[in-house]
């Protein structure tokens, strides 16, 4: 019972708040929440009978008003009864006021209709002036449009045209004159596009026209700048080290200003090239535009390379039109590039440029072997040089240019070597292999500053005329290698990006390859030694000092070479192979005047007549051993006189000990079968005055190549021969007395 007691009192809570809702939308929202809840809760029938109860308790409340308040209840509503009266009659009278208005509406509509009636055929009228005004528009554009086609204005003949299409012809589209005029638009666009492309072929006929002298305008200018370059260099030693187009040089160059196609001489106009870009942009017909482009322009590449070309003629011009056309031809491209921005793309043009240096190479590799002068050869490097250069400041690749110079520096260094080869052939084959007289002292100091020669005494101290040590094949090969070597650095003047190329060549002998080594090896040491089998010894010895001097020159010239190295080339010394060449060949020489000396003692020695049992005492030395003295005084005053101090000590040593060795020869000879007191008495003597001669000569070590032959002599002359077996008297005495010659003798 409690409990249906507090449910009828939340029931009541809820109806409470329900019935005080500001809303009736918030009434609703509460009512169906509080049905929703009962439902649920299974309180359904309590809430039909809450609000049953709740419905019963409001009339109950609403009857009790009444019952209160009845005689104002009937007033008001005679009132209102009296208002729906005068209601009626207000309405009865609007519908009489209704069909007057409509009367009125009737005759207003009648006049109305006529009205819009005469305004209908005024609008005909004005329309029918409107459309014949725009169709005379349209015709006027139309004839505009052939006008300026006239008048070669294509872009504005294309943009009337655009203005046709776009905005007049719309405005007359319902008429046929619209149709017709659209139907002859892309026939009129086509003949824009047709005149537009036969000026832009001429302009591209007069561009390879001009390509030749718009290359040699290019080229002059280069040649300017290496001008300016050189007096700077000349000005500012620091600024040699920089080549043309360098950061340094560019930047030293800047204040001159040049446009290479626009200037006093040339001037290339890119106005047509614009207005057909611009017109096939209007088109929409850019990729078609810049393909035809691209073919002609291979198809005046095409044109602009011959066939063949001549290096012979005495201008170069065959060769000098070919580049400069190639040069223009490429300025203009680049050129194209940067007044036209996708246009011409880097792919294409690197191809049109790749393909023309290759066949320009091959044009000149073709035609190189009528190349027979190096001068010739060495213009023919500075055109191209001059070309590489220019199309270096309009960056423009130039590797393969680079690496075909080399081709043509193997050319160069084969007709150089050729060249100087037979002039050095010459040279060591009409020497007359004698000291070189000089006259005077004009004739003295040409000599020296040509050659690599240190005087031993001052010019002051000189007396006219004097000889020189060397023969005049020396002075005169000095000459042609200083000036081989200046031919050979003249090849890296203006342009040349392998100097490390001409150091390699000009101290190494690779194969095939021509070089300083091969010129001084083969053709001016080896024929030295070739006429060293002559038997005339003054030429030998001629010789000897000519190859002592040619090393010292080989040594100058490394120290020269490394001097003259470019900067790009690897450090360090460089060593001519022909320098051993002459060093090893002196000992061939000296060999030489060895066999010379030495087969004139045999001859002398031969002629040696002893008496080896002789009755009687020989009281002067023998006559051989007189000349053979004389012999040697001789020569090492006169033919020998030149020769270094040590040579000629080393010859005289060498014959000395020849010599005694040959007159040992002679009592041992096996003709020999006895030998007296005065055999050996006569062969003492002459043995003594060989070494009175040898004292002469003042070096001490000289008479140790007579010691053999003294004590052999000594033994022989013993009272007492058995003191040669006992061991330590021998060894004292005659120590240096042949084991097997020295009882030989003494039983003879």
């Amino acid at each position: 019972m409690p409990a249906t007691v507090e449910t009828r009192n939340e029931l009541d809570y809820v109806f409470q708040q329900i019935v005080l809702s500001h809303s009736d939308n918030d009434f609703f929202d509460q009512l169906v929440a509080a049905i929703k809840e009962a439902s649920k809760e299974g309180r359904g029938y309590l809430l039909l009978q809450a609000l049953s109860q709740y419905s019963e308790d409001r009339e109950a409340d609403i009857e009790k008003i009444c019952s209160t308040n009845h005689q104002e209840f009937t007033a008001s509503v005679n009132q209102l009864l009296h208002v729906r009266e005068g209601t009626v009659n207000l309405t009865t009278e609007i519908l009489r006021l209704n069909q007057s208005v409509q009367a009125s509406t009737e005759k207003l509509a009648e006049q109305k209709k006529a009205l819009v009636e005469s305004r209908g055929v005024r609008q005909n009228i004005d329309e029918a002036t409107q459309a014949l005004n725009n169709c005379l528009e349209v015709l006027r554009l139309a004839n505009q449009v052939h006008d300026l086609l006239g008048k070669k204005s294509h872009y504005a003949a294309l943009r009337a045209l655009d203005e046709l299409q776009n905005v007049q012809l719309r405005e007359v589209m319902q008429y046929s004159i619209a149709d017709m005029i659209q139907k002859s638009v892309p026939a009129t666009k086509k003949m824009i596009a047709d005149a537009v492309m036969t000026d832009l072929n001429t302009w591209l006929f007069r561009i390879r026209e001009t390509s030749q002298f718009l290359g040699e305008v290019a080229f002059y200018h280069t040649e300017q700048r290496r001008t300016r370059q050189k007096e700077r260099a000349e000005k500012f030693t620091y600024l040699s080290n920089f080549k043309l187009n360098s950061a340094i040089e560019l930047v030293s160059d800047e204040n001159i200003e040049f446009d290479t196609l626009d200037n006093e001489d040339v001037q290339v106009d890119f106005t047509p090239l614009f207005e057909c870009m611009h017109i096939h942009n209007a088109l929409g017909q850019n990729n078609k535009f810049r393909a035809d482009y691209a073919a002609t322009r291979r198809q005046q590449k095409e044109l602009l390379m011959p066939t063949s070309i001549t290096l012979i003629d005495s201008e170069e011009s065959s060769l000098s039109e070919l580049l400069e056309g190639i040069a223009g031809f490429a300025i203009v491209e680049k050129a194209t590039m940067q007044k036209a921005p996708g246009l011409r793309s880097s792919a294409d043009v690197d191809e049109l440029w790749d393909s023309m240096c290759q066949t320009a190479i091959a044009l000149i590799a073709k035609a190189l072997h009528e190349v027979d002068n190096a001068e010739m050869l060495l213009k023919i490097k500075g055109v191209i040089a001059l070309f590489i250069q220019t199309m270096e400041s309009w960056s423009y690749p130039v590797g393969a240019l680079d690496t075909f110079l080399l081709t043509l520096f193997d050319k160069y260094a084969e007709l150089l070597k050729r060249r100087f080869s037979d002039d050095f052939q010459e040279i060591v084959s009409t020497d007359d292999y004698m000291p070189m007289p000089i006259n005077n002292m004009d004739e003295y100091e040409k000599v020296v500053n040509v050659s690599w020669y240190t005087p031993d005494k001052n010019s002051d101290e000189l007396r006219f005329p004097c000889v020189l040590p060397f023969s005049q094949m020396y002075p005169l090969c000095c000459i042609d290698i200083r000036n081989f070597l200046n031919q050979f650095y003249f090849f890296s003047d203006d342009h040349f990006q392998q100097p490390r190329v001409i150091d390699d060549t000009l101290k190494t002998v690779p194969i095939g390859l021509k070089s300083l080594d091969e010129l001084l090896s083969e053709k001016v040491c080896r024929s030295l030694v070739e006429r060293l089998s002559s038997q005339y010894l003054g030429q030998i010895v001629q010789i000897l000092i000519n190859l002592e001097h040619f090393e010292i020159a080989c040594q100058e010239l490394e120290q020269l070479l490394v001097a003259a190295r470019s900067s790009s080339s690897v450090g360090g010394s460089i060593v001519l192979y022909a320098t051993e060449e002459f060093r090893s060949n002196k000992k061939t020489a000296e060999k030489r005047i060895f066999e010379l000396v030495n087969s004139k003692i045999d001859d002398l020695i031969e002629t040696a007549e002893y008496d080896w049992t002789a009755h009687t005492l020989e009281m002067e030395p023998s006559n051989y051993m007189q000349t053979l003295t004389q012999y040697l005084s001789n020569i090492m005053n006169t033919v020998l006189l030149g020769l270094p101090t040590e040579i000629k000590e080393l010859i005289y040593f060498d014959a000395l000990s020849h010599a005694a060795s040959m007159i040992l020869s002679l009592p041992l000879s096996l003709n020999v079968k006895k030998i007296n007191p005065n055999g050996v008495a006569a062969l003492a003597k002459d043995v003594r005055f060989l070494s009175d001669f040898v004292d002469t000569l003042g070096n001490p070590i000289l008479q140790q190549n007579l010691d053999e032959l003294q004590q052999t002599v000594a033994l022989m002359q013993a009272e007492n021969s058995d003191e040669y077996y006992d061991v330590a008297t021998r060894n004292k005495k005659y120590g240096r007395v042949d084991a097997l010659n020295g009882p030989l003798l003494l039983e003879k």
